[in-house]
Order: structure tokens, then sequence, then C-alpha cells
């Protein structure tokens, strides 16, 4: 569904002296600098593949969301979604993407939200039994009819997501792509939306790519996970994989019937070559250990024979842990 080749997008900027001398200077001698805000980078995409596209601010995510969608140009190589050069035919990419930006609207702020639907069907050219029965599906989904005859500008944050994601949707793409979609939505906001767009994905088979900072969004729904790095992927694979990776750290939390107080005897039953920390407050105990040389069985075995468990808890490590180490590792299609 996409396939991008070596791309690369730069950008000139132009450097001015201060004050009203360097003004002047710039104007007929600025110092140009060329800045890669994206390096070679290539990647495939199969239909129906939902993808998450991570990485910190400035890493070149929104620079490649817009090539894709065809707003801007490569630099070098080749840029091809469902078979078509985005910005050689942008009206042609178009009628196959849907975007939604969290920071955006594609919605007319004094119309009502029903109107803004009807122009959107009439710019698509959507036939009325499809139009019918796609706001059927968002309604039964996104529960639209709770708002939809309310001007746009009178929606709450999440009542608007909820409408910008049936408008992208609307004319059934074969791409979307999804730009922080649950910015500043709250936590049940968050997992409504997460639960449409999955829904949406296997109704329609539509291909989603998700650039997002918040990490719970790529657990919930992207099998495959990209991590850009000034401009360049330095991570493309499995999410499981990255897991099994770089999650080998466990974290058992236990609260106990008496004061923890065999630290150093518990350190000594289990080398610290075994990566092995532990933390007490009073009856309060985490231990965080490698998985791959301790067994879960053996720490529980060793706490219940000394102590009087009320409660345990196995914890993995969070993906924004795994996320950084990869960061800090700068590692290559592990």
């Amino acid at each position: 569904m996409i396939q991008v080749s070596h791309v690369s997008k730069d950008f000139i900027k132009y450097e001015k002296g201060k004050g009203l001398k360097g003004l002047i200077q710039g104007f007929f001698n600025a110092k140009k600098t060329v800045h890669h805000a994206v390096s070679d980078i290539s990647f495939e995409i199969q239909k129906g593949e939902m993808v998450g596209y991570i990485g910190a601010n400035g890493a070149g995510k929104s620079t490649t969301i817009k090539m894709l969608t065809g707003i801007l140009t490569p630099t070098g190589g080749e840029i091809r979604v469902n078979g078509i050069v985005p910005h050689q035919d942008r009206k042609s990419n178009a009628k196959t993407i849907g975007v939604v930006f969290g920071q955006r609207t594609q919605l007319w702020w004094d119309l009502p939200l029903v109107e803004s639907f009807s122009v959107l069907k009439e710019i698509y050219q959507v036939s009325d039994q499809d139009f019918d029965e796609r706001m059927a599906f968002f309604n039964e989904v996104l529960h639209l009819n709770e708002f939809i005859s309310s001007p746009v500008r009178t929606l709450s944050l999440g009542q608007r997501m909820r409408a910008d994601i049936a408008a992208s949707l609307l004319h059934n793409p074969q791409v979307l792509y999804l730009d922080e979609p649950t910015i500043g939505l709250d936590v049940q906001a968050k997992q409504a939306m997460r639960l449409a767009i999955k829904k949406m994905n296997e109704t329609f088979k539509t291909t989603v790519i998700l650039t997002t900072h918040d990490m719970d969004d790529i657990e919930d729904l992207c099998s495959r996970i990209m991590i850009l790095d000034h401009g360049k992927i330095i991570y493309d694979g499995n999410l499981q994989k990255i897991k099994d990776t770089y999650g080998v750290m466990k974290t058992l939390t236990l609260t106990l019937s008496s004061p923890f107080e065999h630290n150093d005897e518990f350190i000594t039953s289990f080398s610290s070559d075994h990566d092995i920390t532990i933390e007490s407050n009073l009856t309060q105990v985490c231990i965080k250990f490698n998985k791959q040389h301790t067994k879960v069985s053996q720490l529980t075995a060793w706490m219940m024979h000394h102590y009087e468990v009320l409660d345990m808890s196995i914890a993995d490590t969070d993906i924004e842990d795994i996320v950084a180490s990869i960061y800090e590792a700068k590692v290559v299609n592990v």
C-alpha cells in the first residue's frame, strides 16, 4: 500500500545577524544552512497494517506524513501510496487518504456537524447509500448522534476528535494518517477513540499510520513500530520483538504482613550478576530483575519462605523506557 524508497527532505535556512546591522547584512549576504529533516528512509507498509511512527519532537515524523500526503515534495527518493506518487498527483492521492491532525480540524467551525458531513459528502462524491451506511456505522462506533446537530465550535475536544475521525473516513480512504489523535483527551475518551480506530480498521481494512507521544496508543493499536531519530529510522519491527529484546526487566511488587528486614541476605541469595535491585518501604517491597536470568518463581519462593505475603503484582518494562533505551543505544533494525 505504501512504498518509501531512500527518501530525504532538506530545508534551507538563512541565518541573519543581530540588530539592524545584521538585518542589512543578511538581506544581501545571508548565511545559508541546510537542515536534513528526513535522511534516506525506506520502508513498506502492507494493506490493513496499523503502524506506529514515533520519535521525539523534530525527529521528522510530521515531515514524513506531509510527504506521504503530497503536501511536501521529497528532496530525493521515491514515494508511492496505493500506486500514486503523492506530490505529482495530489488530487488522486487525496481521494484515497484520510488525515486527522490532533491540533487541527477539517470541519467547518460555525456549521452544525451534520452540515460539515454533508459538505464533505459532496466534495468526495459519496453516494447517498454509502453516506447513509457509513454515518450509521460512525454513530454506532463513535456515538455522533449525541452532538451531530451542534455547531463544531461548541464541541468538546473529545467530541471534535471523534467527528474528525468520522470525517476522515467518510469517503472510505485506503490509508488513514493519524497525527496525535488522542492529544489532550481524558482517559475515558482515549479508550473510546482507540476502540473506534480498531473497529474501523477491522471493518474497512484501512491502512493506518499513527504518530503519537502516547505509548499507550502504540501498545493498544499497533503491532509494528518505526522509531525516528534526527530524520533516520533507528528501529523498524514488531512491537513484541522490541519488548522481548529491550524489555528484559520485570518488576515484582509485594505487600508483606511485617516490615522487610532481609535486604543483605536477599542480595546474597541472588547474585548481583543477575541484574537485581530491591527497594523497600516497611511492608512494601519492589524487586526489579532480569527475566532472562531469574525466574519469578525463585523470587516469590524466597519471599514466601521468609515472610507472609499479603499481595503481589508483576509488571513488564514500560514501553516508554524501552523506547528511551533504543534512543540511547541508537540501534538500527534489531
